[in-house]
């Protein structure tokens, strides 16, 4: 590498969702609609999926939370793991696109804050 030249680090997340752009997108955007499918909506407009808590997906040897899997996929997005997919609904099993947004811990935190001391206003979803 010259001197001139740019030197980029991925952390494993990105370089999986990369790999996956660059490889498999085709697949895992199948894998996607198959996790969506397997959902139930309720009254809040949440695709829930059906296990206690928030869903796992393996894809290429890997594994992640089917929200941010979903996510991920649908905005080709490959996220760093600092980067944390937040739930505007505050339901940690739902995987419903509109749903989910991008931030990072901070974001999460005040999210959190925002939801004990006003609710969530499911209108706005």
């Amino acid at each position: 590498m010259s001197k001139d030249e740019l030197f980029v680090a991925m952390d494993r997340s990105q370089e999986w969702y990369s790999d996956i752009f660059a490889y498999h997108y085709e697949e895992a955007h199948q894998r996607v609609e198959e996790l969506l499918n397997e959902t139930e909506e309720d009254e809040n407009g949440c695709m829930v999926t059906p296990t206690s808590g928030p869903r796992k997906v393996r894809f290429q040897g890997h594994q992640d939370r089917a929200y941010r899997f979903i996510y991920c996929i649908l905005h080709q997005l490959a996220a760093t793991r600092d980067q944390v997919i937040r739930h505007r609904c505050h339901n940690r099993r739902c995987v419903n696109p509109r749903h989910l947004d991008i931030g990072d811990r901070g974001d999460n935190f005040r999210d959190e804050l925002e939801r004990r001391g006003n609710g969530v206003d499911f209108n706005l979803l």
